[in-house]
């Protein structure tokens, strides 16, 4: 039998036929299955055809092209419950939808100092992309209310009133109430840009465009 037939390889070139076919293997995109969506009641959306486990991610095609993120929800037998996290404009009967088998995860890092992020973390201030090598899960495990710091020290936060009459400690939880237009936002920014502080972090959570813009005006991060 010829030594170049397939029979007649010898056990070391059987061997690195092997290594080479399982780091083929190993370097592979991952198989997923992918789904259509089959019905849209509200902002929850109907898929079949995919498996995801709640709390995971898909992406679902729209008709201009694009796609957008939702989160599965729910399930009920081979049906997917999916809530969109961004704008559900251009969604077809039938589209696909692509099971990601991530969870929600956000980057982390100095280089989040100085920037403006919306809130699936991408960048908002034209400064480019971010440069982070670390993530974290946006799911993380709640701290024991028994094991926090204990709250002694004053925390200045830059405005003499709240720092005479209401002082405030570090780590403490406060809450700001008043009417409609009195200057709540304009207290907040006076308390992000003075506070000393060696980071302030600022998060408009569900708040109307005007008053981001107003926040968003107001130099923070690192204090001289």
């Amino acid at each position: 039998m010829s030594e170049a037939s397939p029979a007649g390889l010898r056990p070391g070139k059987w061997l690195e036929a092997l290594v080479q076919a399982r780091e083929r293997m190993a370097s592979a995109p991952e198989f997923v299955v992918e789904g259509t969506l089959n019905r849209m009641v509200g902002m929850t959306l109907e898929a079949v055809g995919c498996e995801a486990a709640v709390g995971g991610r898909c992406l679902v095609d729209t008709a201009e092209g694009k796609q957008i993120e939702a989160e599965v929800v729910g399930f009920s037998g081979d049906k997917l419950f999916l809530m969109p996290t961004g704008d559900i404009r251009g969604l077809m009967p039938g589209a696909r939808v692509i099971p990601t088998h991530s969870e929600s995860t956000v980057a982390v890092g100095d280089e989040l100092l100085g920037r403006v992020l919306d809130g699936a973390g991408r960048p908002l201030d034209g400064m480019g992309e971010l440069r982070c090598t670390d993530r974290v899960s946006l799911t993380g495990e709640p701290l024991n209310p028994l094991m926090r710091r204990a709250i002694r020290d004053p925390l200045d936060v830059g405005v003499r009133s709240i720092n005479a009459l209401l002082a405030v400690g570090g780590g403490q939880r406060i809450g700001l109430f008043a009417g409609s237009g009195v200057g709540k936002s304009v207290l907040l920014g006076m308390m992000t840009r003075y506070t000393k502080a060696d980071v302030t972090v600022v998060g408009l959570i569900g708040e109307r465009g005007a008053r981001s813009r107003t926040l968003s005006a107001i130099p923070w991060g690192p204090t001289a």
